[in-house]
């Protein structure tokens, strides 16, 4: 089954400055009939960009304006303004050539990319292609990366490298680079939203958070990934289910009081839990993860609820001496 067949396309604001020829490859990539998102709105600080005629020719949303006589704050809250009104949940930068504010940047923190033509952390800023040749390397290429506060600094989510020929100059190289990116952007683009439906990177994200309380170990029970605390004789505290016995839910399965509270949580939010087969009769309730706006905080603290119920004393106390500070 295709990704967009089971869960809704993500819906993408690309924002961009001139003629976006990556935002381009991101656009015809969409038109794929199983492609995972979909470009609601491109944006620029350049009324002029010709990005925008190509995009209303293709009958994408277009919104410009100026960034000329405003402060950067002003224009970037302009910008997500119509960045929220089309609907879309993540931001691609596509030859944007504005700094953002380090508030819009922590508003789409994990929802907002870029593409550098580099092999990052090599040779951020301008000029890259330039100081490649320099450098007398025998690569270039491109990054697509997470967006943060320091330009160009986020976590890398591809590369593709790309070989510097004998008398190549910026441009010829920069040519080639520009070819590669047209083919990494959609893939990393792609990838980064279908994170939230896949299940090897929700088990990723659920035990980053559970190693993180005292004295948890890593164990499979039944055949599938969990977590337990208290050493040699201590008990699970966390279930990784993937679709058991036929159920379409990614979940983590933690304790709660028993049933009757089990059961009260699923009345009230259906689309977060579930009653697990086998562990649902003794109140393990399924928090499920394979769903759009997942709330980390919340399986967070589900986590660290679990884990006190099993875990020993000695433990728990530390954790509410650590909790005075």
């Amino acid at each position: 089954m295709s990704q967009t067949a089971s869960h809704p396309r993500a819906k993408v604001a690309v924002l961009i400055s001139g003629t976006g020829s990556n935002m381009a490859a991101l656009l015809y990539a969409s038109r794929r009939a199983d492609c995972p998102y979909e470009i609601v709105l491109i944006a620029s600080n350049d009324p002029e960009a010709k990005g925008l005629r190509l995009a209303e020719a293709e009958g994408v949303a277009t919104f410009s304006l100026a960034h000329k006589g405003m402060k950067r704050a002003d224009h970037d809250i302009a910008m997500e303004k119509a960045v929220l009104e089309s609907g879309a949940q993540y931001i691609a930068l596509a030859g944007y050539m504005r700094i953002l504010s380090p508030q819009f940047v922590s508003q789409w923190e994990g929802r907002m990319l870029n593409i550098h033509p580099s092999l990052l952390p090599k040779y951020k800023g301008l000029d890259t292609h330039a100081r490649a040749i320099e450098a007398g390397d025998s690569h270039a290429g491109c990054s697509v990366h997470l967006v943060t506060a320091e330009l160009d600094d986020g976590p890398v989510l591809g590369q593709t490298p790309v070989a510097i020929m004998p008398g190549d100059t910026p441009e010829t190289l920069g040519g080639r680079v520009l070819y590669a990116e047209h083919q990494l952007y959609s893939r990393m683009l792609e990838e980064l939203v279908t994170r939230p439906f896949r299940a090897d990177w929700l088990l990723q994200k659920v035990s980053e958070l559970a190693l993180c309380l005292p004295e948890v170990e890593a164990r499979e029970s039944h055949g599938s990934p969990a977590w337990r605390t208290g050493g040699k004789s201590g008990k699970f505290f966390a279930h990784f289910s993937e679709r058991h016995h036929g159920e379409p839910h990614v979940a983590v399965l933690v304790k709660t009081d028993g049933p009757d509270e089990m059961t009260a949580l699923i009345e009230r939010d259906p689309e977060i839990w579930f009653r697990p087969a086998y562990y649902g009769a003794s109140g393990w309730a399924g928090l499920i993860l394979n769903r759009p706006g997942v709330d980390w905080d919340h399986v967070r603290s589900w986590l660290e609820r679990s884990w006190r119920s099993v875990a020993p004393r000695r433990l728990t106390g530390l954790m509410d001496a650590a909790d005075q500070f």
